[in-house]
């Protein structure tokens, strides 16, 4: 059975960056117009990390029921690996689906009703990622979805339930906050894509080929720097994200480099660090008005 450490581990901490990061730049455009509300920032924070590691538990599961998870390369899986049964992982999934939607809830009550239709759409796209009939992680959408709820949705969502109103910065902050998303599936994907490819898991990278799944993965590092010089425009110490280029040199060089399988779990986690730092420095940049 699998103990406390194993557990955590199933909650991939690596990954955890793409929750926290989306709300702190959305409260960062909310505290920018003076609207900055902590507890329902806080409320929003644990809606998005219950989601997280929701999806995280649910694609242990259900890869794990398919058998996809056999050769993995990465960080063990509670199911594949034998340490959980798949009952436990689907309820831990269940758990922390439960826990976002109790705290979207709370946010619903104090701001629009009309939300609780996004958060269902945030549970359904959670599942739905590797769950259901066709997964469409399976089939190259992941990153579509990811920039879309862990970009859009996420940013303007916590910006939202802060002011009450949405604003044009709050969408263009979303940007970023998505590509650097992208970039962590799209570098996990890649670790992955010679056994994704032998399960039929046809994610994004099995479809690009190894070549241009780091031609993406730059991309998606790099694009966000580029949609804060033109955010600078009306909010200029945005450009403060600039101290952060430095711990995009790492990961970047190991991806050019043709790093692979074992090895980018550290790229990985590379690139994790660096989507927080950046989100922090977004953060206080689009919080002062200058």
């Amino acid at each position: 059975m699998a103990d406390a450490r194993e557990w955590l581990a199933g909650t991939r901490p690596r990954t955890l960056p793409a929750a926290i990061v989306p709300v702190l730049i959305g409260s960062g455009v909310a505290a920018g117009y003076g609207r900055f509300v902590w507890w329902r920032a806080v409320l929003a924070l644990v809606v998005a990390l219950a989601l997280q590691v929701g999806v995280n538990y649910a694609n242990d599961y259900s890869d794990g029921v398919r058998g996809s998870d056999e050769r993995r390369v990465g960080p063990v899986r509670l199911v594949a690996a034998g340490l959980a049964p798949p009952r436990q992982v689907l309820a831990a999934a269940l758990c922390s689906f439960f826990v976002a939607g109790l705290a979207g809830l709370a946010l619903a009550a104090v701001t629009s009703w009309w939300l609780v239709a996004v958060g269902a759409a945030c549970i359904a796209a959670a599942w739905g990622y590797t769950g259901g009939p066709r997964p469409y992680g399976y089939h190259g959408l992941g990153e579509v979805f990811v920039f879309v709820f862990f970009g859009v949705v996420a940013v303007a969502g916590t910006a939202y339930v802060q002011m009450s109103s949405f604003s044009w910065l709050g969408l263009a902050a979303a940007a970023p906050a998505g590509l650097l998303a992208c970039a962590l599936l799209i570098v996990n994907n890649l670790r992955d894509i010679r056994n994704d490819t032998a399960a039929g898991k046809r994610t994004l990278a099995v479809r690009l080929g190894d070549a241009r799944s780091r031609h993406a993965y730059l991309l998606a590092l790099v694009l966000p720097f580029c949609c804060v010089a033109g955010i600078a425009f009306v909010r200029p110490l945005a450009l403060v994200t600039a101290v952060t280029l430095p711990l995009a040199r790492a990961p970047l060089r190991a991806v050019r480099a043709g790093a692979s399988g074992p090895a980018l779990i550290k790229t990985l986690g590379q690139t994790g660090r660096l989507q927080l730092a950046f989100g922090i420095a977004f953060t206080i940049g689009l919080a002062i008005r200058v």
